[in-house]
């Protein structure tokens, strides 16, 4: 059994495409529902694959059984004529006592000949490709969007412009809740705009990094990772002027500050960003997805105050390295809040990953539109997905280049990317009320609130859609 929502914890990511990468779960529709948004929507990779999963060419990765031999190991690398490309040790595989960790490797042949192979080795646990993701796209606010009509998402049965469809995060602004600063989120995707005028007041940073020194003060195996860090290009910059525009919408629908007369308010007005880039212009790979996933569970394990992670992307096949990263976050703490996917299908018969991971701390969201009903480019599953939540035409941050420059902006984007971060603002919303709550029990509250949703009935396991108002 996969989800009880009553006692355990459930998520899910979105799917991609590109290079052995993950990628946004943006919908196709989103480029008809707003221009600017065109770089957003969702890549897919022309190359070979199983059951349609991307992978990157000649790409393996591999995990040893603990105490195979030198000669078993060389034994599995010569007979794929394979090459060490990179050793993945974080320091969260070392905390759980995995002291050998997982190897990328280099083949001649087809990835998925060498996996075939490899299985059967003496002293190799598991083999898999390096699959590809991409992105699956008492206070009142006086933000614009919200006052002016446009931010559906947020409103509910009680707010002034009124959306019983909306997530009812404007009932929970009413009573006073609006988040705290000491909560702290993680954004795995593309990286973020930290300096757009919505976000720069809740950017988190790490407390253990002293900036610019280029020293790795806190350990962790990354200098200067003050705002997070970029696993495409291996350094600590976390936002690119031209691109990174899903991970700043993402991040808006989060956290975006309220009452701040400015733009949209997020569901959780105080929040601590912190950035895990793995996806490029061409979307990220296993890879880097288990780096970002670890990097969050370390910096839990230090004492950052990460409550969640938020993963609109996804795209591969069954990887047992990432369910295990995934895993290592759970048993730190971490909840992990996923996009289903924009496939149009239930992904309790055609499994869709990481969506359909058994790992306790998965929440897996549905999108829905403002008149209730399920998106059509939606993935649905009454197992494998937990609930609903606004996918379609959602206002938030993004940079946009205006003669020359870059600034704030703010773009219309569609997809179960777009659902997911408001699941996660509402993770953050409820822990900085119960800051003593266990992640098991802040994934009940989020499920046993929903409100029951025709058109999400049999199709997700909660029947209903999110209602940040309800608890």
């Amino acid at each position: 059994m996969k989800k009880h929502f009553l006692n355990t914890l459930v998520a899910i990511s979105f799917l991609v495409g590109g290079t052995a990468i993950f990628m946004q779960s943006c919908s196709n529709d989103e480029s008809a529902l707003n221009a600017l948004s065109s770089n957003e929507v969702q890549l897919r990779s022309t190359n070979a694959s199983d059951n349609g999963a991307k992978y990157v060419p000649n790409e393996v990765i591999v995990k040893f059984k603990a105490g195979a031999s030198a000669t078993a190991r060389e034994n599995a690398l010569n007979h794929v004529n394979a090459q060490v490309a990179e050793k993945i040790l974080t320091h969260a595989m070392k905390h759980a006592g995995d002291n050998d960790g997982v190897v990328l490797l280099k083949v001649p042949m087809s990835a998925l000949d060498a996996v075939g192979i490899m299985k059967k080795l003496e002293g190799v646990e598991y083999a898999e490709p390096n699959y590809i993701y991409t992105t699956d796209a008492s206070s009142i606010p006086n933000d614009p969007y919200y006052t002016n009509g446009s931010l559906w998402g947020m409103y509910g049965d009680a707010t002034t412009t009124k959306n019983q469809y909306g997530c009812q995060a404007g009932e929970a602004w009413a009573k006073g809740y609006t988040g705290s600063a000491s909560v702290y989120v993680g954004i795995i995707d593309e990286g973020y705009m930290y300096t757009h005028e919505d976000l720069s007041a809740n950017v988190g940073t790490n407390p253990g990094e002293i900036p610019g020194d280029g020293i790795d003060n806190d350990g962790n195996g990354y200098i200067d990772d003050v705002y997070g860090w970029n696993f495409v290009n291996g350094n600590n910059q976390i936002f690119n002027s031209s691109g990174d525009a899903h991970g700043t919408h993402v991040a808006g629908t989060i956290g975006a500050v309220g009452g701040n007369g400015k733009g949209v308010a997020g569901v959780c007005w105080k929040v601590r960003f912190l950035s895990g880039k793995f996806l490029g212009k061409n979307g990220g790979t296993t890879a880097n997805a288990i780096k970002a996933v670890d990097y969050f569970t370390t910096l839990k394990l230090e004492g950052v105050n990460i409550i969640a992670t938020n993963n609109s992307w996804g795209g591969g096949g069954f990887s047992q390295s990432l369910q295990d990263a995934i895993g290592r976050a759970n048993n730190a703490g971490i909840l992990f809040i996923a996009a289903a996917g924009n496939e149009s299908r239930n992904i309790d018969a055609t499994l869709s990953y990481p969506a359909a991971y058994p790992n306790a701390n998965i929440i897996s969201v549905a999108a829905i539109m403002s008149n209730g009903g399920l998106a059509s480019f939606s993935n649905y599953g009454a197992t494998n997905v937990d609930l609903g939540a606004p996918g379609y035409g959602i206002y938030s941050s993004v940079p946009i280049s205006k003669k020359g420059q870059v600034t704030s902006g703010y773009a219309i984007y569609s997809g179960t990317s777009m659902a997911t971060p408001h699941v996660t603002g509402a993770v953050a919303l409820y822990y900085s009320i119960h800051l003593n709550a266990s992640i098991a029990e802040i994934k009940n509250a989020i499920l046993s609130s929903t409100i029951p949703t025709s058109s999400l009935s049999g199709k997700c396991l909660t029947g209903g859609r999110l209602n940040v108002g309800g608890f």
